[in-house]
């Protein structure tokens, strides 16, 4: 072995190696999605309240979003969720991940309450002064607020504020019989200010409204006592503890001490985004995930040994060897797994086989062009000659990945980050670790006896039959190009016609899926959810025992209407899922989606341009844009959600047809370098016939994959299966017989 080769072995030894400690040592963070629990994302506003207690006039920049963060985790350390994530996303959202919690309600009260708490001296009642609730107009430090009764009380400004609560109990009288109420113990000038404040009230007679003191949080008076009888003028009272007394439950008691302790967020916060996933529904999604990972990855092995022999074998390794890397670099990154973001892995396992079908491809067309040929110098050329291929279709993938990850947001730049990561893993897999053993096995002398079990010393049986009929397939490149648009005007007549169904993530809304104890009739369903209120609910059955319906935002008690109703028809329902995402950021999510998708396709056009000219360049992203429309159409004419997990497989389809199309175009490049004098549609055609191979092998590896995901998968995979097997189909068909022609035509143009 020469000294590249020694490089080589030991950068793919070391890096196996680390990244099995990496695996073994750090786990990676599942996203809900897959684990089961809420999230719940909120939205800081800008306040202009003029609030004695503090940052009356702040905006929702970075230092109020980083001092509600603070605030936010005391919460939700206090709601007692094991294992909680709070992170900041932009310059005003935080997301909460709150794993197990499948109740968010109480969880989203809380934490979306701003919790300013304040006492004042009441002044008289509303009617006194005939003013109405609100600020007083001629008197700007008074206001009126209702007190527990309905009354209209006139008070002063804030004497204290939470900050001079040092902490709040929540406890139950059991002995007066007063029920829950929630102690206050006052710290520093807090004490000295309470004892100012009730010795104040005290110099008014019993039954004067003066002598009554108003705590009120979030601007509603949640107590208003008057002091007792054996309070003092202008002594107050002294210790600095009172009590909130009202009528509470636990739950209400326990959250008001949870909030003055934890204390009042410096602005008001809005939940743009809510969602729950039961745990089974998670740990289903996981374990048919890897099933369906283990098989078809399994039997696109088994496929590849068949093809290359001894030389698939390898590539098998490298393979497991890649999805070492790439769980490793995840754990490394703290990077957060979620269901879009399989689509990745699935992405950038094709990648990572189609990588080695184009060396052992060419290795395969060295061997057979060389008068004397073994098979280490074979597939030393054939390496040699696929990079050009390899590094062009990478690297258009990563630019992809990297928009999407600067540019999207939510979901579809999950898929970005584990694309990113699955695409250099696969990279590392092909050409180093593959590379590596490969070296090491050729050299061996029972091979070069043997060269046949290498894999590579044959042409194949596609490529024999190519060679023996040599059919002219771009003989009538304008006839594929109208079946391609024939295609299109298909796909846009369908979403035309019937539209598209958006998610609840794009259109802003509730979605429930529940888990019924006997099969529930769509119709039905949608009968009775429009007697209890709910007309314009969008009921859809997947299984036997799965029903979701989607709404427009509904309030708690609206949503357990509906939990009763589907309950009511089906003996018994589980919710499995529940999400509510805000009209804005469901907008702000599809307008995300469509600019990175759209950045990307002229990323990528530029690129593609600059390394194969524009009229490549051009065929190429024509071709994307032909299957992603063709993708869409068939999902609208099937009636099919187009949400996140719809989109990450759209990415995922262009990032196959890209690949496709420009091993394509490389070949025509080399073949249009070597010979000049031949007419373009000739070059074109032989091209794709020697691609072919490569095409149909790399085709067949991702079906295995694909197919295992649709029938394995469970019904979360399903229509992510779906949409990629139906854009593998398309999209290998596309490279052949739309960017090809096309760029035939388009040169006959020039």
């Amino acid at each position: 072995m020469n000294r590249s080769q020694h490089v080589r072995g030991l950068i793919a030894l070391a890096a196996v190696a680390l990244s099995l400690y990496v695996a073994l040592t750090v786990p990676v963070h599942l996203g809900l999605d897959l684990r089961g629990g809420t999230q719940i994302v909120l939205e800081t506003r800008p306040t202009a309240d003029a609030d004695a207690d503090a940052d009356a006039d702040a905006d929702a920049d970075d230092e109020a979003t980083d001092r509600t963060v603070e605030v936010l985790r005391g919460r939700i350390d206090a709601l007692g969720v094991a294992e909680p994530t709070i992170v900041r996303s932009g310059s005003d959202r935080i997301v909460v991940e709150l794993p197990g919690l499948q109740d968010p309600r109480e969880a989203s009260d809380v934490l979306g309450r701003t919790a300013r708490l304040s006492f004042h001296q009441v002044l008289g009642t509303a009617a006194d002064a005939h003013d109405g609730p609100g600020p007083l107009p001629k008197r700007p430090h008074e206001q009126v607020i209702a007190d527990e009764s309905g009354q209209g009380l006139r008070l002063k400004a804030a004497s204290l504020t939470g900050k001079d609560v040092e902490k709040a109990v929540a406890a139950f009288d059991q002995q007066g019989g007063a029920g829950w109420h929630v102690t206050v113990d006052f710290k520093g000038a807090g004490e000295t200010g309470w004892a100012r404040l009730t010795g104040e009230a005290a110099c008014h007679p019993a039954g004067d409204p003066g002598r009554r003191v108003a705590i009120v949080l979030d601007g509603r008076i949640i107590s208003s006592p008057q002091v007792a009888p054996s309070v003092s003028c202008r002594s107050g009272i002294v210790g600095g503890s009172t009590q909130i007394t009202g009528t509470f439950d636990a739950r209400e008691a326990k959250d008001l001490a949870l909030l003055v302790n934890g204390g009042a967020l410096p602005v008001p916060v809005e939940t743009v985004e809510q969602r729950t996933v039961g745990p089974t529904l998670g740990a289903r999604a996981i374990t048919a995930s890897a099933w369906a990972a283990a098989i078809g990855t399994a039997l696109t092995s088994l496929f590849i040994i068949a093809v290359y022999r001894i030389m698939g074998i390898l590539a098998t390794v490298a393979l497991a060897c890649y999805g070492l890397i790439s769980y490793a670099a995840l754990a490394v990154l703290g990077a957060t797994l979620t269901l879009p973001g399989l689509a990745g892995f699935v992405l950038a396992i094709g990648m990572a086989v189609d990588a080695n079908v184009l060396v052992f491809e060419r290795a395969r067309e060295e061997y057979a062009s060389r008068l004397r040929p073994t098979p280490r110098s074979s597939l030393t050329a054939g390496f040699r000659r696929a990079f050009s291929a390899i590094a062009d279709s990478n690297i258009t993938t990563l630019i992809a990945a990297g928009l999407l990850f600067f540019l999207a947001s939510g979901p579809v730049r999950g898929f970005g980050v584990t694309l990113g990561i699955g695409v250099l893993a696969s990279m590392v897999s092909a050409l180093v670790i593959t590379r590596a053993l490969a070296d090491l096995v050729v050299a061996r002398p029972g091979l070069r006896r043997r060269p046949h079990l290498t894999g590579i010393a044959h042409t194949g049986a596609v490529r024999a039959r190519l060679a023996r009929t040599e059919p002219d397939l771009m003989r009538h490149a304008r006839r594929w190009l109208a079946v391609s648009a024939a295609a299109l005007v298909l796909a846009a007549s369908g979403i035309a016609v019937r539209g598209l169904d958006f998610g609840v993530e794009f259109t802003g809304g509730r979605l429930v899926e529940y888990a019924t104890a006997a099969p529930v009739d769509p119709d039905r369903a949608r009968t009775a959810l429009a007697d209890a209120g709910f007309p314009r609910a969008v009921v859809q059955t997947s299984g036997e025992s799965r029903l979701t319906v989607r709404t427009e935002h509904l309030t708690d008690t609206q949503a357990v209407t509906i939990d009763d109703t589907v309950g009511d028809l089906a003996g018994r329902a589980d919710k499995i899922r529940d999400e509510t995402i805000g009209a804005s950021l469901g907008k702000e999510l599809r307008q995300g989606a469509l600019i990175a998708l759209l950045v990307a396709l002229g990323a990528q056009l530029v690129y593609l341009a600059a390394r194969f000219r524009w009229l490549l360049g051009t065929s190429a992203v024509a071709a994307l844009a032909h299957d992603a429309v063709i993708l869409v159409g068939v999902f609208a004419w099937l009636g099919k959600p187009v949400d996140g997990v719809f989109v990450a497989a759209l990415l995922t389809v262009i990032g196959y047809s890209v690949n496709d199309s420009v091993v394509v175009f490389d070949r025509i490049r080399e073949l249009g370098r070597r010979d000049r004098g031949e007419p373009f549609a000739r070059v074109a055609n032989r091209a794709l016939l020697e691609t072919l191979p490569r095409t149909v092998n790399t085709g067949m590896g991702a079906a295995f994959i694909l197919t295992a995901l649709a029938v394995l998968g469970g019904d979360t995979l399903t229509d992510f299966a779906l949409a990629l097997l139906i854009g593998l189909v398309v999209g290998t068909y596309s490279s052949m017989f739309t960017a090809t022609p096309l760029a035939i035509a388009l040169h006959q143009r020039t």
